[in-house]
């Protein structure tokens, strides 16, 4: 191990549930949450965000549908970070904001 990497943690304890983070700006499903909120929320699966940019400008949807509430409208060259895919859309936050949203997986490179 490095000596400045800190060993993975294997289990989380549970606490009591204070107030929940904001869900329009830290990604977290019933079924899955970014694993930065570890110990915060709880979820089925938690998993690493793997970092995206945006190729095109896109629009953030709340769902992952055309006509779903938009959320922002993200720059081409965006930062995105992407913790699930899945028929032709991602799901995690992005913009300098990070605004939690669905966008088109077409739109991302990385």
């Amino acid at each position: 191990m490095a000596a400045n990497s800190s060993p993975i943690r294997r289990s989380f304890p549970l606490t009591k549930m204070g107030e929940r983070p904001d869900p329009a700006r830290h990604a977290y499903r019933k079924d899955l949450a970014d694993v930065a909120l570890a110990g915060r929320v709880i979820a089925s699966h938690f998993a690493a965000p793997r970092s995206k940019t945006l190729s095109s400008a896109a629009d953030l949807h709340q769902s992952p549908d055309e006509n779903s509430e938009r959320v922002a409208r993200l720059d081409e060259g965006a930062p995105f970070a992407m913790l699930d895919s899945r028929g032709g859309w991602a799901w995690g936050y992005g913009g300098e904001d990070r605004k939690v949203g669905y966008v088109r997986v077409d739109a991302l490179n990385g």
